[in-house]
C-alpha cells in the first residue's frame, strides 16, 4: 500500500475491543475510532475481543485496529482474525522492527506506535517502511522503557525526554512524507492542558491527536480548527501571492515560500474541519 495517505484526523478515539456495545457510539463520536487489542484489554479477554471485531458492524473506513507488539504471543492471533473482517489499517505496538513490520501482510496499512527506547530511535527506518502510513508515539511506556517512572513533571509538562520522542517522530515521518499521530492526554479532566497540546500539535504539523475519553474529541476538534482570524489571513496571503511574484510583503510581514506553505496548510484544516 505505498503511497497511502493517512486522512483521518483530527480526533482518534481509543476504545477497548472487549467493549463491543461501545465501538458504535465511539465511532459516532470521534473522526475514527483505535479498537484497542493491546494494553486495553486483558489477556484472559483477548479471546472475546478478537470475537468482537468479527462481529463488529461499524465503517472499516473510519476503524484503526491496535494490535498487540510483533513479539508477542498474541500478534499472530490478531492478524488471523483481522483477516476475516474488513479492517485493514492496523496500529502496531511497540513498534521496533523496520524489517519486521515491512513484512506484514501487504493487504493492512500500517500506523507504527514509537513507544520504546528503541522504536524512536528507529522511527526514520520505520517511517520509511513503504507499508507505513503514519507514525505516533506513546510517553509513558516509553519512559518505562528506559527505566524512568513519569513522562511529565509535578507542573503537568513533558519531560525533555517526551519531547525530543514527540520531535523526532514527528520530524521523521515528515521527512518520509508520512503523517504523525499526537500521544494521549492522560488527564481526562485536564481539558485545558488538552487543548493547549492539541493546539500545539496541530501548529506543529501532526495530522491528528489520539485520546481515550469521547469528552475530550471536541476539544481536540476545536485546537485542529483554525480560528476565522487565521483563514483570512490565509486567504488573503495566497490571494496576494497570485499578484506579487517573488518575495512580496502583506499586513507588514515578509513572506515567502515557507509563510505560503503555512497559509495553505491553514486552509486544509479548515477544510477537513467542516
Amino acid at each position: 500500500m505505498s503511497g497511502a495517505a493517512f486522512d483521518l484526523g483530527p480526533a482518534l478515539l481509543f476504545c477497548p475491543a472487549d467493549r463491543p456495545e461501545r465501538f458504535a457510539k465511539a465511532a459516532e463520536r470521534a473522526d475514527a475510532v483505535i479498537l484497542d487489542l493491546e494494553d486495553a484489554v486483558a489477556p484472559g479477554a483477548k479471546v472475546a475481543a478478537r470475537g468482537a471485531l468479527i462481529e463488529a458492524e461499524i465503517d472499516p473506513e473510519r476503524v484503526i485496529v491496535r494490535v498487540n507488539a510483533l513479539d508477542s504471543e498474541h500478534f499472530a492471533a490478531d492478524m488471523a482474525t483481522l483477516s476475516q473482517t474488513d479492517f485493514r489499517r492496523i496500529m502496531v505496538a511497540k513498534a521496533e522492527s523496520p524489517k519486521r513490520v515491512s513484512r506484514i501482510d501487504a493487504r493492512f496499512e500500517v500506523i507504527a506506535l514509537c513507544e520504546t527506547a528503541r522504536g524512536v530511535a528507529r522511527a526514520d527506518r520505520l517511517a520509511a517502511a513503504d507499508n507505513v502510513v503514519a507514525l505516533m508515539w506513546g510517553a509513558e511506556d516509553l519512559v518505562a522503557s528506559i527505566g524512568g517512572t513519569s513522562s511529565r513533571t509535578e507542573s503537568g509538562v513533558y519531560r525533555d525526554v517526551a519531547r525530543y520522542a514527540r520531535s523526532r517522530v514527528l520530524v521523521e515521518a515528515a521527512a518520509r512524507g508520512k503523517a504523525a499521530i499526537d500521544a494521549v492526554h492522560l488527564d481526562i479532566a485536564d481539558a485545558q492542558g488538552l487543548a493547549a497540546e492539541s493546539a500545539d500539535a496541530a501548529a506543529s504539523g501532526f495530522a491528528a491527536t489520539a485520546c481515550i475519553h469521547p469528552a475530550q474529541v471536541e476539544v481536540i476538534r476545536g485546537a485542529y480548527r483554525p480560528k476565522p482570524e487565521e483563514v483570512t489571513w490565509a486567504q488573503g496571503v495566497l490571494d496576494a501571492a497570485s499578484h506579487a511574484p517573488g518575495v512580496f510583503a502583506y499586513q507588514g510581514r515578509m513572506v515567502d515560500e515557507p509563510v505560503l506553505r503555512h497559509a495553505r496548510s491553514v486552509l486544509q484544516r479548515a477544510v477537513h474541519a467542516r
